[in-house]
Formats: C-alpha cells, sequence, structure tokens
C-alpha cells in the first residue's frame, strides 16, 4: 500500500482505534520517568488505564545528539487517542557507537515489555517508532529480532536502510560517515541485511522531501513487500526532514491519518 497526500485528503479522522474516545483525561501532563541501565525512559500514561497499545519511540539526532524529551505533540495526541506511550533515551556518539546504541533500544525494549502492564499498556502490542537515526535504530533492531513481540514498525525518514548501496550511490558522507566511519560494520548494522528470509511485523515507511529519501525508502519497502511484509509507503514530500517528525499529532497532520489508519489496521 502507497499513501499520498492527495489520498489522505478523503481520509478522516474516523481511521482511529475503534472504541477509543478521542478525550482522555491525563494522569499527568509530566511523564514517570525510569531508569532502565544504560540511560532512561519515559512513560506517558493516565488514571486507570489498562490494556492499552503502546507506542515505544526512539528520537533522532543523528546519532549524536536529542533526547527522550523531543517528543513535540506525540504523547498528548497518543494518549488523547488510547495509548500509552514511552520515549526513551539511549547513548550517543562519541561515548557509545551505533551498534551499542542499538543494544540500548533493545534493552530499553525489554525493560516496556516487562513493566509495561503496571503503567496501563498491553505488553503484546506495542509498536516501535522512530525518526532519522530513531528510525535506523528501530528498523534495525526490529528486523534482526531485536524486539521480541513487537506488534508493527513505524520508520520515518531515514537513508540508512543499506549503508553499503548508500556508499556505492556517494550518500555515506556528513552525518552518515561520522555514525558509521568502519565498512566492515556497514552490513551488520544495515536493516535490510536482516529483511530476507521471513515476514516481519506490519511496518509504516515514510519519507520526507530530503534527498533521495523516496528513492531509499521505496527500495526498502520493496525488499520486505517480497517477504510477505505488509508494508505501507508513505509519500511524505510535502514535509521537510524536521517537519514529518514535529508536526505528528498536530491537527489536521496528513501522516498522523495515515499513521493512525495503520495502527487501526495492525492492531485491530
Amino acid at each position: 500500500m502507497t499513501i499520498d497526500r492527495r489520498s489522505l485528503l478523503l481520509v478522516s479522522m474516523a481511521t482511529l482505534l475503534p472504541g477509543q474516545a478521542v478525550a482522555l483525561r491525563l494522569r499527568s501532563p509530566s511523564p514517570e520517568t525510569f531508569d532502565y541501565g544504560p540511560a532512561k525512559l519515559d512513560i506517558y500514561s493516565r488514571d486507570g488505564a489498562s490494556g492499552l497499545p503502546v507506542v515505544f519511540f526512539v528520537h533522532g539526532g543523528a546519532w549524536r545528539v536529542g533526547s527522550r524529551g523531543n517528543v513535540n505533540a506525540k504523547p498528548q495526541f497518543l494518549l488523547d487517542n488510547g495509548f500509552c506511550f514511552v520515549s526513551i533515551d539511549y547513548r550517543m556518539l562519541p561515548e557509545a557507537d551505533v551498534a551499542t546504541q542499538a543494544a540500548d533500544v533493545e534493552l530499553a525494549y525489554r525493560h516496556v515489555r516487562a513493566n509495561i502492564a503496571r503503567h496501563g499498556g498491553d505488553p503484546d502490542r506495542i509498536v516501535a517508532m522512530g525518526h532519522s537515526a530513531g528510525c535506523h535504530l528501530v528498523a534495525l533492531t526490529g528486523l534482526r529480532r531485536g524486539l521480541p513481540g513487537v506488534a508493527a514498525l513505524i520508520l520515518d525518514d531515514t537513508r540508512a536502510y543499506d549503508l553499503e548501496a548508500l556508499a556505492r550511490s556517494g550518500g555515506m558522507a556528513g552525518v552518515y560517515a561520522r555514525a558509521f566511519p568502519d565498512p566492515a560494520q556497514w552490513r551488520a548494522l544495515s536493516p535490510v541485511t536482516y529483511v530476507e528470509g521471513r515476514k516481519h511485523p506490519p511496518t509504516f515507511i515514510a519519507h520526507s522531501r530530503a534527498k533521495a529519501r523516496a528513492a531509499d525508502a521505496q527500495a526498502f519497502a520493496g525488499r520486505l513487500r517480497a517477504t510477505g511484509t505488509r508494508v505501507t509507503l508513505f509519500d511524505g514530500s510535502a514535509y521537510s526532514h524536521m517537519s514529518i517528525n514535529r508536526d505528528f499529532g498536530t491537527e489536521g497532520d496528513a501522516l498522523t491519518t495515515a499513521v493512525m489508519a495503520f495502527l487501526r489496521a495492525s492492531l485491530g
């Protein structure tokens, strides 16, 4: 399935999960913060929550900057629509290399899966979502079976799906060259390496208008579809690399509408 902005003009917010109220009462505007080992994570929930689906979010920042607080409208919107929301920190370059960051994401996910029920979430309905560097880390860990039981993946705008192909196209420069300096690690750190041989969780892939993002997202979507994985590809050419993340959860946002439709189909 491929979604463009024009087709979304025909889609209403009726795509929200069935039976979920649009205005739920929050426990607090602030999250509860927990230490999962190498870093911290924030859990947003509400009074009386039980068995709600969970969005597990990994922030971007070129693998070097950013924090779990970079969530914009996501917590409020998702809580208002019947989800728990989790945002994690992970160790940054140069303290930790990308392989270590991926291990941090997997450790944080295991912590959430083991503990989210006490915060009103359903450990069997966790959706992993990431933007930019976080998109790469979610794709990598989700496809290599590092997120056991994950219900779906939401991948928001990266070129780092296939690092060897990125290098061949001349794209291994700037932030990518600094994050992935060792060619011997490119295959192991490429999400595409883990695609073949089995069907994966439903995957939503969004790309912005940033250079080469559409082609890279389309190629990765094609590889996943060849395994029988259900893939939704979102044409985000109306967005910049930053706005495709920042605008999620805001009124009238096309990506938000598409993601909610995907979640409804994926979670039931």
